[in-house]
């Protein structure tokens, strides 16, 4: 299997009347220059991955299509802590989708790990897959604390890049967090009309959206008028359907990027990624069914406590917040609802190498 790892970096390009006055006020955004290069795969760390069972082979139903159009793209992030939840991922799509070897993840990775590369061929040995690197010297002096250390990892603003790190012949682009299962065919998802519109996500319009931004955004003139225009609603960036071509065209990244170094001089929000995507996108997104992000089920930010299913059909099943199915079951004290995790786990742990 071919491994392409590219290292992208866009050209800036400026955006907004509001945001670019703002930004006059307190400071200049620094231009980049645009680079591609391949680079070497190497082990940098001598972390021990968990081991996994080999999943089994999946194949396409007769009504599948083989044409280079058929390919169903899926964005995840892959590293060390989060590398069970993402098998369990992959495993669930293949399981439910009528066309799994029409799936093609790109797997955006901080650095080639040759050990990370190696666990998913061995786990999936069919898996159509490609590394595609993200040079975390992207969001160095861009990133500021939030709430909860995990979302600081440069590595969760990966999906800000997508159009840079992204093979150009890739138009349109699923980005899926890795602490999900999808119980239904993700193909499904993938075929929704954007209707002109650059990203697809469930929107909640029925959450506060005032929260997501403090008292210094809402009560600044200029800042409070951000939305003007707009219907702003909630919407979680771990489960989007993007336009990769509509991104690269409209500057998207250079729109985000603008509100990270704002925030960077005046804080105006406490989550991490989320928030520039909102000030960008909120109330210009094509909604989707809320069926295909059953998210939260991590609980909050600060304690993950359990939090039951909402009402409704479900799709998708998006442990968002602390609390992490895998490290809950593993405590023995898992939620209800990570049982629902649970038969996508492949890891094989002690206790199930006893059992064989």
């Amino acid at each position: 299997m071919a491994l392409w790892r590219t290292l992208s970096i866009p050209i800036a390009s400026p955006h907004g009347l509001i945001l670019s006055f703002l930004l006059l006020l307190h400071s200049a955004v620094t231009t980049t220059v645009a680079i591609r290069v391949r680079t070497i795969i190497h082990d940098p760390s001598p972390v021990k991955l968990p081991v996994f069972r080999e999943a089994p082979a999946f194949r396409n139903g007769d009504s599948c299509g083989s044409n280079k159009d058929d390919r169903i793209h899926i964005a995840m992030t892959l590293d060390e802590n989060y590398l069970r939840g993402t098998m369990a991922a992959v495993l669930s799509m293949l399981q439910h989708s009528t066309c799994p070897e029409n799936l093609s993840f790109h797997f955006l990775c901080a650095h080639s790990d040759v050990k990370l590369v190696s666990s998913i061929e061995s786990t999936f040995p069919y898996l159509n897959f490609k590394i595609d690197r993200f040079d975390s010297n992207r969001v160095r002096g861009k990133i500021s604390k939030s709430i909860r250390q995990a979302l600081d990892q440069p590595l969760n603003y990966a999906r800000i890049y997508l159009a840079d790190i992204l093979p150009a012949d890739v138009k349109r682009v699923l980005y899926l967090d890795s602490d999900l299962v999808v119980v239904d065919d993700i193909g499904k998802l993938w075929d929704v009309d954007m209707e002109d519109k650059v990203l697809a996500a469930p929107e909640y319009c029925h959450a506060n959206f005032t929260v997501y931004f403090n008292d210094a955004f809402w009560s600044d003139p200029v800042l409070s008028n951000t939305f003007q225009g707009r219907n702003p609603c909630y919407f979680n960036t771990g489960v989007m359907v993007v336009d990769v071509d509509k991104w690269r065209k409209g500057g998207y990244t250079k729109k985000v990027e603008q509100w990270m170094a704002f925030h960077k001089k005046k804080r105006i929000y406490h989550l991490g990624s989320l928030p520039p995507f909102l000030l960008v996108l909120a109330g210009n997104i094509k909604p989707v069914d809320h069926r295909w992000n059953q998210h939260g089920l991590g609980g909050d930010n600060f304690e993950g406590k359990c939090r039951n299913l909402h009402p409704g059909p479900i799709s998708l099943l998006h442990w968002s917040g602390k609390g992490k199915p895998w490290l809950r079951l593993d405590s023995r004290k898992p939620c209800v609802v990570d049982h629902l995790w649970a038969p996508y786990d492949l890891y094989r742990s002690s206790r199930h190498f006893l059992e064989e």
